[in-house]
């Protein structure tokens, strides 16, 4: 059976409330099952998540999990002034929230595809995307050329699942969101 999201949300209405507490089911689909069903829903892949979605990680079709969620930005982590990736990743395992595996994003895109609508629909770069949620997960290869991690942006209308990349000299804004598990 396929997994789906374990709250119902609607899809239909853009979301512009905080993910905390959304339970989704993560695992279950090959990569293939995985990449047709977010294509299915018209989910925009950039080359940065096509590279993170032939990691090793999505090559099984393990049984699906629960994953809550929990929704912070950079300054509600202690960073009002902003603050570079493992920093960020430390403070939150400080505060009891836990890194998101790789593989969670996918289903979180696929489970939030009313997220609401970014106010500027032109690439970012040396920037988080207004209204993205950044997936926080542990990096898989600490070369600066690879992608970090995944994160969930609409753009015109069109869900996205972008992969991103950084080094931690890059300082994140006190305003950029980060979403990480609970369970």
């Amino acid at each position: 059976m396929a997994p789906v999201a374990a709250l119902a949300l609607r899809t239909d209405v853009a979301q512009a409330v905080s993910i905390d507490g959304l339970a989704v089911a993560v695992g279950g689909l090959t990569r293939a099952e995985l990449v047709d069903r977010l294509r299915g829903r018209g989910v925009g892949l950039n080359a940065h998540a096509e590279t993170l979605l032939a990691h090793p990680v999505f090559d099984g079709s393990a049984s699906a999990r629960t994953v809550v969620f929990a929704e912070r930005s950079v300054a509600e982590l202690g960073f009002p002034e902003g603050a570079g990736l493992s920093r960020i990743l430390a403070a939150a395992r400080q505060r009891g929230l836990l890194l998101c595996p790789l593989d969670t994003a996918p289903y979180l895109r696929l489970a939030l595809l009313g997220q609401s609508g970014s106010t500027d629909s032109a690439l970012s770069v040396g920037r988080a995307p207004h209204g993205s949620l950044t997936v926080a997960s542990e990096p898989i290869s600490a070369d600066d050329e690879y992608p970090k991690g995944f994160y969930l942006r609409v753009v015109d209308g069109q869900p996205w699942l972008r992969g991103y990349r950084c080094d931690d000299e890059h300082r994140w804004a006190p305003e950029d969101r980060m979403v990480f598990a609970t369970a």
